[in-house]
């Protein structure tokens, strides 16, 4: 994987203090951290972040879950119930750009360490606050969770296959997609600061956040007063589209107009009475004709090796690809030279494999400088080095079990 050496990180220099646990608060913090920021992840020094007892083990304290979400920081061991806890952070975040967190609400403010009373040490401050529900509605107190949210914003209602009952994502989607939303309003506000020096209150809602990733589907449900019908792994309006089975495997097939269609029957399948069929000649006509269409071209596809259906629709220039497992996606060659799993040094395991950012800039890919921490192994690092603390103030602290 290719650093960038002499290039500068777009966020270098900027500091953040995450006091955020389990996803959408740590993908967030972790995107600006693999845009250059120093991120200062503060965690309870005993238990850590939640995602640290979740999913598979790597070394002692860290797990497969905890590691997706928190390369490029700083672990630090803090108890925020302790008085002398709560001041570290408010010293941290009086030197600190952007605060991130995401406690039930309410619990942030009896700390100290809400928007206002942070503010009023640091007025440049961007301070993130990601919640379940708006906080200014009736369920504000509500606790947010991805799989709920994914149920009441109508998620659910769009994954499947045609008469199946609701369906999940695979990944905690709402939670991801906030964690990114999250982000780009840090990075707008950190925008906006360099020509105000004045920082924002940037508030974003789990429900919020589900109910935009509805997006075409959405817009499909309010035009025709009800939900749309469930696809699965074809398309609402584009036929042939999806996944079909080669006599050996899966492919994606997208045949995306209807010049790829002609051809695709006569260059792919060999089957020129279907591409002169009136009812097949435009997608509209597929898309309503499609119970008659697609068994046949499953029939067809079904009977021919993947690879030679893989040239053919390469050479007639249709979207094609593998249907690949997920550690075969992550092994393949397109990923390991593109330097999109790498591996960083760890202190329990000696290596440990983390995904790399997907940001390239000027041609560099953004670096993995740091992998996930261990718990509160930055501790003394961080108070010494930001705060300013000594080896003899750390170490009482660490005796009265705030660190």
């Amino acid at each position: 994987m290719s650093h960038p050496s002499a290039a500068r990180l777009p966020l270098e220099g900027v500091r953040v203090l995450d006091l955020s646990r389990v996803l959408a608060g740590p993908m967030c913090a972790q995107a600006l951290g693999d845009l250059g920021a120093e991120v200062i992840k503060i965690e309870h020094p005993g238990r850590g972040d939640d995602t640290r007892d979740w999913g598979q083990r790597v070394g002692s304290r860290n797990t497969a879950y905890f590691n997706s979400a928190n390369r490029n920081k700083q672990s630090v061991g803090v108890d925020l119930q302790k008085p002398e806890g709560q001041k570290l952070v408010r010293d941290l975040a009086a030197r600190c750009d952007v605060v991130i967190q995401n406690f039930k609400f309410g619990g942030i403010d009896k700390m100290g360490l809400g928007y206002e009373q942070l503010k009023a040490v640091n007025p440049a401050l961007v301070y993130c606050s990601i919640t379940g529900y708006r906080t200014d509605g009736p369920e504000a107190a509500r606790p947010g969770y991805d799989l709920v949210v994914q149920g009441e914003a109508g998620l659910m209602a769009l994954s499947g296959e045609e008469g199946q009952g609701p369906l999940k994502f695979g990944v905690a989607a709402v939670d991801m997609f906030t964690g990114m939303y999250s982000a780009q309003a840090i990075l707008a506000a950190l925008f906006d600061r360099q020509r105000t020096g004045v920082g924002r209150h940037v508030e974003m809602a789990l429900y919020d956040c589900g109910l935009m990733i509805t997006s075409y589907y959405g817009m499909e449900a309010l035009l025709m007063g009800g939900d749309p019908p469930k696809y699965g792994n074809a398309h609402p309006s584009i036929v042939p589209y999806g996944v079909f089975d080669a006599a050996d495997g899966p492919v994606v097939i997208t045949v995306g107009n209807n010049a790829q269609f002609q051809r695709f029957c006569t260059e792919v399948i060999e089957r020129p009475d279907l591409a002169a069929d009136e009812r097949f000649a435009t997608n509209v006509g597929r898309s309503k004709h499609r119970h008659e269409l697609l068994p046949q071209l499953r029939a067809e596809l079904a009977s021919r090796p993947r690879a030679l259906l893989l040239e053919r629709l390469a050479a007639a220039g249709i979207p094609c690809g593998e249907v690949l497992g997920l550690l075969e996606a992550l092994q393949s060659r397109r990923s390991t030279e593109a330097g999109l799993v790498t591996e960083m040094p760890n202190p329990e395991t000696g290596r440990v494999q983390v995904l790399a950012p997907p940001y390239r800039i000027d041609g560099q890919r953004m670096p993995v400088r740091s992998a996930p921490p261990l718990l509160a192994q930055d501790t003394d690092q961080v108070l010494g080095g930001v705060l300013g603390m000594d080896a003899a103030a750390i170490d009482a602290l660490r005796q009265a079990g705030v660190l």
